[in-house]
């Protein structure tokens, strides 16, 4: 990951409620044979005195399942809106042109919980990501007998985050009026820019005393 001073929250919970918001991850580790694994899966974001906990599920058995018990150092990788930014954009146009995105590493180790936590966190994943508490696809809805047949096949973990990196490359390195009109450009084209647009946006009064409280 790019580590450059520009493109960094100094508010940590701006990163947290990043990682609210794109909360479906790549989780990566290694085999016992050094073969990169990964796996997509939703994530939940926990604060504690202790630190700071991401929980979730995967089915048992998988290449990743076994690799992640062989091996339990994982990173888990949450992407968000990115778009590309042309340097005809800028107040100087002969230079490369570049991509802007928002990403957030955690690093940390992952571990698996026993059976009797497995029905908790099910309850409390459906219940967030469906946001109806009368949805009929609560955990608490679906019938035993499925949820029987279910429950042998997955299990659930938490990963302690060790450490939690990110990118927020927004074009914070470049000039007032050549960050206007990457606004301006962005606005113009997909949900991806105009997301991308928004989060300069937020930052204009910050960088140059303009913009949005």
């Amino acid at each position: 990951m790019y580590n450059l001073p520009n493109h960094k929250e100094h508010n940590p919970q701006v990163v947290y409620e990043f990682i609210r918001n794109y909360p479906f991850a790549i989780i990566t580790g290694t085999s016992a044979q050094g073969t990169p694994v990964a796996t997509h899966v939703p994530l939940l974001i926990k604060e504690r005195e202790d630190g700071l906990y991401l929980q979730g599920h995967i089915m048992k058995q998988t290449d990743h399942h076994k690799a992640f018990e062989n091996n339990r150092q994982v990173l888990a990788v949450f992407s968000g809106p990115h778009a590309y930014v042309s340097a005809s954009w800028y107040e100087n146009k002969q230079q490369a042109s570049t991509w802007n995105y928002m990403t957030v590493h955690a690093a940390g180790e992952i571990n698996f919980l026993d059976a009797a936590a497995l029905p908790g966190m099910l309850d409390e994943l459906t219940a967030h990501f469906e946001q109806n508490p009368a949805s009929p696809s609560l955990y608490k809805e679906l019938p035993q007998a499925y949820l029987e047949r279910m429950l042998k096949a997955i299990i659930a973990f938490e990963i302690r985050v060790a450490s939690l990196d990110h990118v927020f490359k927004l074009s914070q390195n470049r000039d007032q009026k050549s960050f206007e009109h990457i606004i301006e450009q962005l606005q113009q084209r997909d949900a991806d820019s105009r997301a991308i647009a928004a989060e300069m946006e937020k930052r204009k009064k910050d960088l140059f005393g303009i913009g949005n409280p």
